[in-house]
């Protein structure tokens, strides 16, 4: 995947934050993501490793980073390894980068080839007492396969059996967790071309209009403003379609009288946007719609009132349950004996409400950051209620981004139409 260069000053301030977390005499390796094939000779679209590229804004593959800041050598106390250019691959894959592209990305000012690497990184092994290595840490990963990370910490291991290893994704959850103000506005913009496509969709949704035509208009509108892509794969479901979380199918057509939910954002510069709407395909939410809808709204609202500094994950989602709980009970999906009766571990409104409200977003949608302890100024957090009746064949869900402060958040998703008021009269027009 390649990206548009931007402020190499946002890499090298991650860096920094970084060294000043390792050890004393201690070397750091990071390596780019592996190119996967999919059927015979085809590969899949290449997704640089995440921490790699926040520590170097490099998305080229067969890369690496070299952190030494004791190095005796200073010119080779942070190094960028690149595959050398090679005029017959360039012919058939594109352009390499060059050291002064390279040096402009990321703000390394040492470029050494990969096919050099071997004789400059032993020395430097031998001269450090601790190696950090790189491995997923994402608590919802599924690696079944060993990927490059996991291959190179054994090859390392094997060789250099008598060093210390730490690992260097305990101190990236701590530090990509908390956003510098440079990385917000990459962001913000990834949220202002979501933006502009919500309000494109609200003149393409109408009765008839399939699912997957909504999606590939997301996609033309995102390429059209300089986006990579979607952050993710966009969901696009209307009707009874809304209640699965992470529909994919995308091929119903949508219905007069119908909710659809579209859960989608931009991809920019490496940083990603999240976003959910759910709208009236004919452009007029019913009456039971509009009082589904502006619970949910409540309930979205009330979240945004108590991220702060200081609450944990688990009280703030235990507070928006309690809402949730009273919100239930006043549009009549929960009973006063449901409620009552409730099991602590599984409470009534999880009927309705079953799934997480928030997750941390940067570089990957479900960013690194911690889920247990106090939440901290500089997080990113999306904010995203549902409301799920399976009786009423209804899904709803909204979602911004926010942004939190040291005495509360910002929405950084603000001026996107919210409202019931405000989404019928843009698809009125």
């Amino acid at each position: 995947m390649k990206y548009l260069p931007q402020n190499p000053e946002i890499f090298t301030q991650n860096r920094k934050r970084f060294v000043e977390k390792m050890d004393k005499n201690s070397i750091a390796i990071f390596n780019s993501n592996d190119e996967i094939t999919s059927n015979g000779d085809a590969i899949y679209t290449f997704k640089q490793n995440s921490d790699l590229f926040w520590l170097t804004g490099i998305s080229q593959e067969d890369s690496m980073l070299i952190l030494f800041p004791n190095n005796p050598d200073e010119k080779y106390r942070e190094v960028l390894v690149l595959v050398r250019p090679n005029e017959l691959k360039e012919k058939w894959d594109g352009h390499r980068l060059r050291t002064k592209e390279a040096i402009a990305i990321s703000g390394i000012q040492r470029i050494v080839w990969l096919d050099s690497l071997e004789g400059l990184l032993q020395p430097w092994i031998h001269l450090s007492d601790t190696i950090y290595l790189n491995t997923n840490e994402n608590d919802r990963k599924a690696n079944l396969v060993p990927i490059k990370d996991y291959r190179f910490a054994a090859m390392m291991k094997e060789r250099y059996p008598l060093h210390n290893y730490k690992r260097s994704a305990k101190v990236l959850k701590d530090l990509r967790g908390i956003k510098s103000a440079a990385e917000v506005e990459v962001l913000q913009k990834a949220m202002d071309i979501t933006d502009n496509t919500f309000r494109h969709l609200l003149q393409f949704v109408k009765p008839g209009v399939m699912e997957y035509e909504i999606e590939a208009e997301i996609y033309h509108q995102f390429m059209k403003q300089g986006s990579t892509g979607p952050a993710y794969g966009s969901i696009i479901a209307s009707g009874d379609n809304a209640r699965v979380l992470h529909y994919t199918e995308n091929n119903r057509a949508c219905k007069d009288g119908d909710l659809i939910l579209m859960d989608f954002g931009a991809e920019y510069r490496g940083y990603c946007a999240d976003l959910t709407r759910t709208i009236p395909v004919n452009g007029k939410f019913g009456r039971r719609q509009k009082t589904v809808y502006n619970a949910c709204l409540h309930l979205h609202n009330y979240a945004a009132s108590i991220l702060k500094p200081g609450i944990s994950i688990v009280d703030y989602t235990e507070k928006i349950g309690d809402e949730a709980t009273v919100i239930f009970q006043k549009i009549g999906l929960l009973k006063k004996s449901a409620i009552k009766n409730e099991d602590p571990e599984n409470r009534a409104y999880r009927k309705y409400l079953y799934h997480g409200i928030s997750h941390h977003l940067g570089i990957d949608v479900h960013d690194l950051g911690t889920r247990t302890e106090p939440i901290k100024a500089g997080m990113v957090f999306t904010i995203e209620p549902g409301i799920y009746i399976e009786e009423e064949n209804m899904g709803v869900r909204i979602e911004n981004n926010f942004w939190v402060t040291k005495t509360g958040n910002k929405d950084l998703m603000k001026n996107i139409p919210i409202t019931v008021e405000e989404i019928e009269a843009l698809m009125k027009k």
